[in-house]
């Protein structure tokens, strides 16, 4: 089990650590609902080291991510970001990530802490290109300082005006007194904020000055469950629940990531399969009776026939009520279809609605 350098202090915090992705990781402090609340409503800091980190570099770095990744990374600029996803050669997706343009022929990818391995042997294998390739993962920590109160409780730790950061967009600028440090508004709550991407030996520096920062704001450490409840909120994909290797961008909704006006891994079929239309689709629900959608129920019609699985469900604490994603068949993934949960022996109503479930 590998630790992050923060993992000693989230256990003197008093921090429920579970084995994650490999890593001994912080799950809640005070409880889940409360921390939720802390991000909606205040400022809360999640310590994601475990995400692995990818330099490319080369005159010919742009050209291996174009190949490799389904979205466009041709109109990317420096300082600018882009969600895209890695596909497979069978219809499936190897994993989500992030694309950086740092500068000219030079980009970071930040992949999911599970793939980080497989994501690797799989860029590494299309590298025909000779484009420098270094592994960041084990030297790099990054923190999420999100909420409302984030700018506003972190701008005296740095020289650049944060609100100035746009969404997807970064900074490679000082912070809590260390230099060259990836200012980056791409947080995965809905809730605004940053991420900070520095190395290792700089990380416990700058989480004791945005602790001191953010006192006067209500700063809480905040772990991985309420990331999970967070990011449900606003319907985002969880790689391992509601995308893997077996399902499609276009199946999982995300054809806005997935630009054919290049080649990339599979983009034939991929084409193919948008103009065609697809049998299944991820679709957001809420229940409209009592209950708590988990992953892996079934989804079933009003005579009780399977049309689809959860993969991702939770009792939401800002929107408070039972919500989920799942995948149904088609005809059932409109806006507004009635479909039922399997919650035990149970049939739960449930309704369509149009994502996200937590609207500002």
């Amino acid at each position: 089990m590998k630790n992050t350098a923060l993992s000693h202090i989230h256990e003197s915090l008093g921090a429920k650590m579970v084995p994650f992705a490999g890593y001994n990781m912080p799950v809640q402090y005070e409880g889940v609902t409360a921390e939720h609340e802390t991000v909606r409503n205040g400022v809360g800091v999640f310590d994601v080291s475990h995400m692995g980190e990818f330099l490319l570099t080369g005159p010919n770095a742009l050209a291996l991510i174009q190949k490799v990744t389904s979205n466009d990374a041709a109109t990317l600029y420096n300082g600018r970001a882009q969600y895209s996803c890695l596909p497979n050669n069978d219809g499936g997706i190897v994993d989500d990530l992030i694309v950086y343009k740092i500068k000219e022929e030079q980009y970071l990818l930040v992949v999911n802490a599970s793939n980080i391995d497989k994501d690797w042997n799989w860029i590494s294998s299309h590298n025909d290109l000779d484009v420098e390739m270094k592994n960041l993962s084990e030297d790099y920590s990054l923190l999420a300082i999100q909420g409302p109160k984030a700018m506003e409780a972190m701008q005296s730790l740095t020289s650049i005006n944060l609100a100035e950061i746009k969404y997807y967009h970064f900074e490679v600028a000082d912070f809590a007194g260390i230099e060259h440090v990836i200012i980056s508004a791409t947080g995965y709550t809905g809730s605004g904020g940053f991420e900070i991407y520095c190395k290792n030996s700089e990380v416990i520096q700058i989480w004791n000055k945005v602790f001191e920062a953010g006192a006067s704001f209500g700063i809480k450490p905040i772990g991985l469950a309420a990331r999970d409840t967070l990011r449900l909120e606003m319907g985002f994909c969880l790689y391992g629940n509601d995308i893997n290797d077996t399902t499609s961008p276009i199946e999982a909704g995300l054809g806005w990531i997935t630009k054919f006006n290049k080649e990339f891994t599979n983009s034939e079929n991929l084409k193919k399969q948008k103009e065609a239309g697809v049998t299944k689709k991820l679709v957001g629900f809420e229940l409209t009776e009592r209950g708590i959608p988990r992953h892996d129920y079934e989804i079933v019609d009003a005579d009780g026939n399977n049309i689809g699985i959860v993969t991702s469900g939770t009792m939401a604490p800002t929107v408070g009520k039972g919500i989920g994603m799942g995948y149904v068949k088609t005809e059932f993934a409109s806006e507004g279809s009635e479909i039922f949960i399997q919650i035990r022996n149970n049939k739960v109503a449930a309704k369509v609605v149009k994502l996200p479930f937590y609207k500002k």
